[in-house]
């Protein structure tokens, strides 16, 4: 019996990854194509071309799959065990004494696989590639003006850089640094703005101000009311420019945060996307588990494209539900993990109840 039974979990283990499988593939696949539309948006800045724009969306990939994990886990699941359901082998196991409780923990043991797949790819994979892929396509569109970096990004203004650290908004940026060099390319002044505010499109009036100047082995330090910088940047630009905080490392985004909070500055969109990355492995985990409620819980479906349709739905309205609750969540500034956890712990409550009566 315990032989049958150790075939019967690794049966539903290889049928879950396989249906996990087929459905990631066709999701990268339509969201890569998605991406590359965008891209194409921005053939021939500079010297970004086609090539470039297949070589971006490729590098990017690892990203896509870390954040279509819990939906591919949840439709695979579905897809899987709705497939035994229609040819009776769910049945036939149940025939043969294997209860439903059994079933499902064997289903939630190959979640473990793909709950390590997730923190893998997610710290290790995705972030490395994803960042190259950026700076990739920074340099070809801006040339070596531009540079980014994972605190912000530095641009060639004149005979100065200028280094910005985080963008606010579209209007507002913060931790802005000039170094304006001489002719023979000694720094001169060093300029330090905890502000600034973008005028008219690309003009930036620098606010808070700490100045520098050189002069031989002397520094003297220079009173500013604001320091402007002329034809700069735009905000889409910055936007640009700017890596997201879902693109770093774990390890990264922990230090980022702790280096803002020493500032004294907002460090609430780098702790949102550090947390949802600690909690990507419970997120997957949770819709596997949800997965089972339309085989074997209370509203099971019975028609196999009904069960599809129904876990896309709940899929789209997780995904939207994460996305709204974050940005709502930053301007409420509500805390990260609160916002993290509570469409998870909404799931997990609704499949524990939906699958009361089966368990």
């Amino acid at each position: 019996m315990r032989e049958q039974v150790k075939i019967i979990d690794r049966y539903l283990g290889r049928s879950t990854l396989q249906g996990f499988l087929l459905v990631i593939s066709v999701l990268v696949v339509i969201f890569s194509f998605l991406e590359l539309l965008i891209q194409i948006n921005d053939l021939g800045k500079g010297t970004y071309r086609l090539p470039d724009a297949f070589l971006f969306v490729a590098l990017t990939i690892p990203k896509r799959i870390v954040d279509l994990m819990p939906v591919a886990a949840l439709l695979g699941s579905i897809v899987a065990l709705g497939l035994m359901a229609d040819h009776q082998e769910l049945t036939a196991m149940q025939a043969a004494g294997i209860s439903v409780q059994r079933i499902a923990f064997s289903v939630l043991g190959t979640s473990i696989v793909l709950m390590l797949a997730a923190i893998i790819i997610a710290e290790f994979i995705a972030p490395p590639l994803d960042q190259h892929a950026r700076f990739m396509r920074s340099r070809e569109i801006y040339g070596k003006t531009v540079m980014m970096s994972k605190e912000g990004f530095w641009v060639r203004y004149g005979k100065s850089f200028v280094h910005v650290g985080q963008a606010l908004s579209r209007e507002r940026a913060a931790d802005i640094e000039v170094y304006e060099l001489d002719e023979s390319g000694r720094l001169q002044q060093f300029v330090s703005a905890k502000q600034a505010l973008i005028q008219s499109g690309q003009d930036w009036l620098l606010t808070d101000i700490q100045a520098k100047v050189f002069k031989g082995e002397n520094v003297a330090v220079k009173p500013l009311d604001q320091y402007r910088l002329t034809s700069f940047l735009t905000p889409a630009q910055v936007s640009t420019l700017e890596l997201p905080p879902d693109s770093l490392s774990l390890s990264d985004l922990w230090g980022l945060i702790r280096s803002l909070r020493e500032r004294s500055e907002n460090a609430k969109a780098y702790a949102l996307a550090f947390w949802q990355k600690v909690c990507l492995p419970l997120t997957t985990g949770v819709m596997v588990l949800f997965s089972l409620t339309f085989i074997f819980g209370s509203t099971r479906i019975r028609n196999a494209g009904q069960r599809i349709f129904a876990g896309m739905l709940v899929g789209v309205v997780f995904y939207l539900a994460n996305q709204i609750l974050g940005h709502l969540g930053l301007i409420l500034d509500l805390p990260p993990l609160l916002i993290t956890l509570a469409p998870v712990s909404v799931m997990l409550l609704v499949a524990l109840r939906l699958l009361r009566k089966a368990f």
